[in-house]
């Protein structure tokens, strides 16, 4: 498969963040190598529609700087992150980096984006508690976005 950006394209990106929390909680499961799960989610006739470069970003950012989101993370939680259910903490940490490092990304997308992923994939009231984390975060790390809101 050959990698796309599809630049502009929301439902693109909106699936990327679909597959890149989907292979991030994979990761969380199995510990597997970054290059084995890639190689699998691309392989997925379903990745035909998405943004292949920004799915492989977010994965790639997320394993690479997942002790530094979980710090970030872990001053706005309630409970330790190992308390966390595996589909919660792979939300938190895509939302978390695109919040970090995608300042591209208005941080309002970024939170709709992850309590859509909480309502598809998460417990009942899951997104509720997303949403919580990311908006504390987001006015602690995007001040000055979140004042112009």
């Amino acid at each position: 498969m050959t990698l796309k950006s599809k630049k502009n394209n929301f439902k693109a990106k909106q699936r990327a963040r679909r597959f890149a929390m989907q292979a991030i909680y994979q990761w969380h499961l199995t510990q597997e190598k970054f290059s084995d799960i890639q190689a699998k989610f691309l392989d997925q006739e379903e990745m035909m529609s998405v943004d292949t470069t920004y799915f492989l970003l977010l994965v790639q950012g997320v394993l690479r700087e997942h002790v530094s989101l979980d710090n970030h993370l872990q001053q706005c939680l309630d409970r330790p992150l190992k308390e966390l259910d595996l589909v919660e903490l792979a939300i938190l940490r895509l939302g978390a980096y695109e919040l970090l490092e995608c300042v591209e990304v208005p941080y309002k997308v970024v939170l709709n984006e992850s309590i859509e992923l909480a309502k598809m994939f998460g417990a009942t009231d899951s997104y509720k508690y997303i949403n919580g984390i990311l908006h504390l975060l987001a006015k602690k790390n995007r001040s000055l976005e979140c004042k112009d809101q």
